[in-house]
C-alpha cells in the first residue's frame, strides 16, 4: 500500500522539484511491464551538469533551504551536523581521517591543476564524437535526400506511363493493321495468279483450236484440188506474168 502511495504521490512531487533532479528520478514513478507509458518519449538529458558549491554540493540544495534557513542555513546546516556527528561520537577522526583528507587534498589539487586540460581533451574527444555522428547523420540525411528524389523521379514516371503505355497500344494497332493488309495484299495476288492462268489457259486453248481450224482447212482446201485444176492454175498463172511482163516493158 505504502509502495503505491509513493508512486501516486510522485508525479506532484516531481514538479516542485528542479529539472536536473526530475531527469534522475523519472523511472522511479512509473510502473514497470504494466502499461504502455514505457513508449512514451523522454525529455532530453542535459548536455552539461547544473551549478555546484565547493566542487561538491548542488545548487539546488541552497536554493531549496534559502526560503525556509536563509542565506547562511545550508552552511549552519552542515557545521551543526558535523558537529552532531563529532560530538556523539558517530564520527571518530582516527588515522583513516588524516589520510582521507590527505587524499581528498590531491584530488582537489589535481582538479584544480588538471582539470581545466582533462576537460579541454574530454571536450575534444567528445566533439570529435559528435562531429562523426554529425558526418554520419548528414550522410544519411544526403541519402535520404537522394531516395527522395529518386522516388520524386520514379513517381513522374509513373505518371508518364499512361502516355507510353498508349503509344505502344497505337504501335500495336498499326502493326495488326498493316499485318492485316499483308495478308490481304497476299490473297489478293494469289487469286490474281489463278486468275490470270484460267486466263492464259482458255486464250492457249482459244489459239491452239484456231491453228488446228487452220490446219484443217487448209488440209482440206489442198485436198480437194485435182491435178487438172492445178495444171489449169499453173497455166493461168503463167499467162499472167508474161501478160505483167510485156505490160512492164511497153511502159519502159
Amino acid at each position: 500500500m505504502l509502495s503505491r502511495l509513493v508512486l501516486r504521490a510522485a508525479p506532484a512531487a516531481l514538479r516542485s522539484l528542479p529539472p536536473p533532479v526530475t531527469v534522475g528520478v523519472l523511472h522511479t514513478t512509473r510502473p514497470l511491464h504494466t502499461t504502455l507509458q514505457c513508449l512514451a518519449p523522454l525529455p532530453p538529458l542535459p548536455e552539461k551538469g547544473g551549478e555546484v558549491r565547493h566542487g561538491l554540493i548542488p545548487e539546488e540544495f541552497f536554493q531549496f533551504l534559502y526560503p525556509k534557513t536563509g542565506v547562511t542555513g545550508p552552511y549552519m546546516l552542515g557545521t551543526g551536523l558535523l558537529l552532531y556527528l563529532l560530538s556523539k561520537e558517530i564520527y571518530v577522526i582516527n588515522h583513516e581521517t588524516v589520510a582521507a583528507a590527505c587524499i581528498l587534498s590531491v584530488i582537489i589539487y589535481g582538479v584544480k591543476k588538471y582539470g581545466s586540460d582533462v576537460a579541454a581533451f574530454a571536450d575534444k574527444l567528445n566533439e570529435e564524437k559528435v562531429a562523426k555522428a554529425l558526418a554520419v547523420k548528414n550522410e544519411a540525411i544526403k541519402n535520404l535526400e537522394t531516395a527522395i528524389e529518386q522516388e520524386k523521379k520514379e513517381q513522374w514516371r509513373v505518371e508518364g506511363r499512361s502516355y507510353l503505355f498508349d503509344t505502344k497500344r497505337n504501335n500495336i494497332a498499326m502493326l495488326l493493321e498493316t499485318n492485316y493488309r499483308e495478308r490481304l495484299l497476299t490473297v489478293y495476288n494469289e487469286v490474281k495468279k489463278r486468275l490470270d492462268y484460267q486466263v492464259a489457259l482458255q486464250n492457249l486453248k482459244r489459239q491452239k483450236e484456231q491453228d488446228h481450224m487452220i490446219q484443217w482447212v487448209e488440209k482440206n482446201v489442198v485436198q480437194s484440188i485435182t491435178p487438172q485444176q492445178q495444171k489449169d492454175s499453173i497455166a493461168k498463172c503463167i499467162l499472167d506474168l508474161r501478160a505483167l511482163s510485156k505490160s512492164a516493158q511497153a511502159a519502159v
